[in-house]
C-alpha cells in the first residue's frame, strides 16, 4: 500500500481501534497489521503525540507475561476528534471514489 495513504489514515485507524477497546502498543500494532502493514517505529511516535495532545490517556496494568503494560484509552476530547476525522474521511473518500468512477467511465 502507498506509504502516503497509510500516513494519512493511520491516526484515524488508531483512534477507532482504541475507541472500541483500550489497547497497549504491541497489541495495537498487531491489530493494525492485520489489515495494514505498519512499522512499530511509526506507531509509537503517533501514540506519544496523540497522548500529548490529550486525545489519548494512558494507564499501567499488570501483565501475566512480564512487566506492566501501558494501555491507551480514548479521552472525551479524543472521541470528538475521532468523530470529526471520520466525517472528514467520509467526505474525502467519497470525493476520491467519484473521481475513480468518472475516470473509469462508469
Amino acid at each position: 500500500m502507498n506509504v502516503q495513504f497509510k500516513k494519512g489514515v493511520l491516526e484515524l485507524c488508531v483512534l477507532i481501534l482504541i475507541s472500541k477497546k483500550d489497547q497497549y502498543g504491541y497489541e495495537l500494532a498487531q491489530n493494525i497489521s492485520n489489515k495494514i502493514t505498519v512499522a512499530e517505529g511509526t506507531l509509537y511516535p503517533l501514540l506519544r503525540r496523540l497522548t500529548k495532545e490529550d486525545y489519548l490517556t494512558t494507564y499501567l496494568a499488570e501483565s501475566t507475561e512480564g512487566p506492566p503494560r501501558k494501555y491507551y484509552s480514548l479521552s472525551d476530547k479524543g472521541s470528538l476528534y475521532m468523530n470529526e476525522l471520520i466525517k472528514e474521511w467520509m467526505q474525502f473518500s467519497n470525493a476520491v471514489n467519484e473521481f475513480i468512477e468518472e475516470g473509469m467511465g462508469k
